[in-house]
Formats: structure tokens, C-alpha cells, sequence
């Protein structure tokens, strides 16, 4: 089967950041089957890519032997919300001309996958350019987290998007959504038929996490990088306005005088001001570690004692699964969620960490304070999310199941 993706932040190799199409093409061109992508040319969290800016389009094949159209794009998510809406636009006009005429397979299917909300505009325009079926993937609801966070404000552009949204639902063959929330969140306030709703979740790369874990010397890395007499905690994704990692920073000012240390790996258009933050507060158990390639952010998950996943308290985020959660677990390490709804859930259910409430930070630091003193728990929940994950959310057995909805199309 031939497959036509289009993701505007699909990862380059060795890049850090959510990894979930990248090991989905994977599996399945190793099945036989064939993937493009359509690309954008910049990092989610606000990095350039490392193709050569003054290029329109760039094609390549990546390790995995998935064939990648690189289309221009003006994106700088750290320099507002303009700039983003530009690197949204332009991405959608030359992913549309690379689609048209780079992209000139035999496809039998086109999957988009948002957010942003554009992408599904070229899913729209190529599908019926092609004369195939396109299967639109929700990773986010879009536009609500947008409106939730503060980012759209505007009351044309709102209603102008949840028009949008609205057409990619009543075009698309398929939707898949990332969670139970979503999918209730589509049948009862979208009206979209459940017979059109598919469910995949997001899930670990148990092959990734093992293999490092075989040959990596987590001793030896704890020492050479000062975790031996520390209680490490880390967080490892994007530093955006809805992450809200300043929790973490009022937290870390409350435990200054204990052995507890954070590591913050990843960038984002916040991170310059939580620097500045952490410097002017003289915080010396905070450390932040820029996006290093999502091999090396598994070494520190492995080394360290937890992992921390964080966002905003608004009720969009309720619905969502934290991708670093999974990645936590993965590497058999319990996580402090402080993300309520289906999230919290997860972690309960499967007694792999604690919930802390949102713009909580003294909950936070009790909470972190119990594990410190607890360390026996660390292992227990840690092989409770493992196992828990390995039988719900591993990976390859979800792109098989997606695959399957694809051939049957």
C-alpha cells in the first residue's frame, strides 16, 4: 500500500520531540508498505531545520527508508503567534504544490494529522486532486486549546476555524482520535456519526527504550552527569505558553534546600523567560538541557528517578494523553502528572505515579518529597506503568491496528 502523510512537524532524524509518526512510517514501510511524507522545514518547538532554509522543497529518504518532501515554511514559534500563523499558511500552499507535483505516486490513501488545523486543507485539496480517500487524525482539539490558551482571540478567525473544522470532519473517510475524551468530545458537541471515528492512541516505543537501556551504563551516566546524590526529576518536551513550566520553577524554589534537582530538556517560545526566572530566583537545582536527539533524552528518563509531565489547568487539556508520559513509562519510571482528566486517569489506573492539581506547587513539593523519602515506590510504580503500557498503548501493535483501518479503506 502506498500512503501519503502529511505532517507539517514530522521529526528529522535524530531530533528530539514527539516521535509518534516517525515510528508509526517506520513500522510500516518495515511491513512492506510504501510512505511519503510531506513535511515542513521547521522544529515544533521553535528550532530550525537543519535543511537548507533558502529551498522550497527538499526530498529525502530518512534511516527508516521513509521518503520525505521537505516544503518551505516561515514558522518561528518562538517569536509569537503571527509567526506561526505564517509558518501555518506557507506550509499548507507548497505542502499543496509538493503533493501536486512531487508527490506523484499511485496513493491509495492520504492520513493528516493535526494539529495545526491547516494541514487539514492540503489533505482536502490533494484528496480531491488525487481521487482518493483522506483520513484526518485529531491530535488536539483544534480550535479549542488554541482559545483555551489565549492564543486565538479574534472572532473571525475563531468561527472561520471552527468552519474548518467542521468541513475536514464532514470530508474526511475517517477520523482517528488520540482518546476516549476525543471521541466523546466529537459524537456529542461535533455530531460527527461514531461510525466514522476511529481510535488509536498515542503509545511507547518499547524498542527504543529497551535497547538504550541494554547498552547504556545508567551508573556511570548518573555520575558523569551529577545525579549520584540527587533526586532527579525530568521533563523532557516543549517550553510553550501551554506547558506552564513555571510550576515546576516555584516548586524547585521550595525544595532549594534539599537533594532534589529538575532537568528541563527541550526548547519552546517560553524557555528564554524561564531562564531568566530561574536566574533571577538563583535557583541551582534547576537545569535546563536544549533539544538533544530523542536517544540521548532517553538516557536521561532512564538515569533519572521520575518523570514530570506539566500543562496548563484549563479543560481542553483534560482530554489529552501527555505524549512524554509514555515515554516515562516506557523506561520503567513513575511520573508526577500534573495534568487532571483522562491523563490522571491513566496514571491512577495503572498506579504509576501521583496526580497533583494544576498551579499547585506546594502539592507538588509534597508529593516530590514523598517519593524522595519512599524510594522503594519508585520501582513499584515503575514496573506498573511498564506493564501497563506494554499491554494498552505499545506501539506496534497500534500501527498494525491503524494500518488495518488504512487497507480497508
Amino acid at each position: 500500500m502506498r500512503i501519503l502523510l502529511i505532517h507539517q512537524f514530522f521529526l528529522e532524524d535524530d531530533r528530539g520531540g514527539g516521535a509518534r509518526w516517525n515510528e508509526m512510517s517506520r513500522m510500516w514501510v518495515a511491513s512492506g508498505h510504501e510512505v511519503t511524507v510531506l513535511a515542513g522545514m521547521a522544529h515544533y518547538m521553535g528550532g530550525q531545520s537543519r535543511v537548507r532554509k533558502d529551498r522550497w522543497f527538499y526530498r529525502e529518504t530518512n534511516k527508516d527508508g521513509v521518503e520525505v518532501i521537505r516544503c518551505f515554511d516561515v514558522s518561528n514559534a518562538k517569536r509569537g503567534f503571527l509567526y506561526k500563523l505564517a509558518g501555518f499558511i506557507s506550509f499548507t500552499i507548497s505542502s499543496i504544490l509538493a503533493g501536486v507535483f512531487l508527490a506523484k505516486k499511485h496513493y491509495e490513501v492520504i492520513v493528516v494529522t493535526s494539529p495545526p488545523l491547516f494541514v487539514g486543507i492540503s489533505g482536502l485539496m490533494l484528496s480531491w486532486w488525487k481521487g482518493i480517500p483522506f483520513v484526518f487524525e485529531v491530535r488536539d482539539l483544534w480550535p479549542e486549546s488554541a482559545i483555551e490558551t489565549g492564543v486565538l482571540k479574534n472572532t473571525l478567525a475563531i468561527r472561520l476555524a471552527y468552519w474548518l473544522e467542521n468541513l475536514l470532519y464532514k470530508k474526511a473517510r475517517l477520523i482517528n482520535v488520540l482518546t476516549p475524551a476525543f471521541r466523546t468530545h466529537l459524537t456529542e458537541k461535533k455530531k460527527v456519526h461514531s461510525s466514522k471515528i476511529i481510535y488509536i492512541p498515542n503509545g511507547a516505543d518499547f524498542q527504543l527504550a529497551n535497547g538504550i537501556s541494554r547498552e547504556m551504563n545508567i551508573p556511570e551516566f548518573r555520575n558523569k552527569y551529577g545525579m549520584d546524590d540527587m533526586f532527579t526529576i525530568v521533563y523532557v518536551g516543549a517550553h510553550g505558553i501551554a506547558n506552564d513550566l513555571t510550576q515546576i520553577l516555584d516548586a524547585a524554589e521550595r525544595l532549594a534546600d534539599q537533594s532534589i534537582q529538575f532537568l528541563l530538556i527541550g526548547d519552546g517560545e517560553k524557555k528564554e523567560d524561564l531562564m531568566a526566572d530561574a536566574a533571577n530566583r538563583k535557583l541551582r537545582n534547576i537545569h535546563f538541557i536544549d533539544e538533544i536527539p530523542r536517544s540521548e533524552a532517553f538516557r536521561y528518563i532512564l538515569s533519572a528517578d521520575m518523570g514530570i509531565s506539566v500543562l496548563q489547568k484549563n479543560e481542553v487539556f483534560k482530554t489529552i494523553y501527555s505524549n512524554k508520559t509514555f515515554d516515562y513509562l516506557s523506561c520503567r519510571k513513575p511520573v508526577l502528572m500534573v495534568i487532571d482528566g483522562i491523563s490522571r486517569k491513566l496514571i491512577e489506573e495503572a498506579d504509576a505515579g501521583a496526580f497533583v492539581n494544576p498551579g499547585n506547587p506546594a502539592e507538588l513539593v509534597d508529593k516530590i518529597l514523598y517519593y524522595s523519602e519512599n524510594r522503594n515506590q519508585l520501582r513499584i510504580q515503575g514496573e506498573n506503568g511498564f506493564s501497563f503500557v506494554k499491554e494498552h498503548f505499545d506501539r506496534t501493535g497500534l500501527a498494525k491496528e491503524y494500518l488495518n483501518y488504512l487497507v480497508g479503506i
